[in-house]
């Protein structure tokens, strides 16, 4: 399952944010994030370029490692 490290979440909104902003992007499904350790994972029905997973996170306004 890809995931990427986010920073900057701090509370159930930062989460749902994420999660709605990662299962618009097409091939991504069970889109889980973990607050505590700012984990965002997800599983692909077709490949996914992570770095529109990253864009897609940033533009909320978080940092993605």
């Amino acid at each position: 399952m890809p995931a990427v490290t986010v920073k900057g979440m701090s509370c159930n909104h930062c989460r749902q944010a994420v999660t709605e902003a990662l299962q618009a992007i097409p091939g991504v499904t069970d889109v889980t994030v973990d607050l505590a350790t700012g984990e965002a994972a997800w599983k692909e029905t077709q490949p996914v370029d992570v770095a529109e997973v990253k864009k897609a996170i940033v533009k909320l306004g978080f940092e993605v490692q």
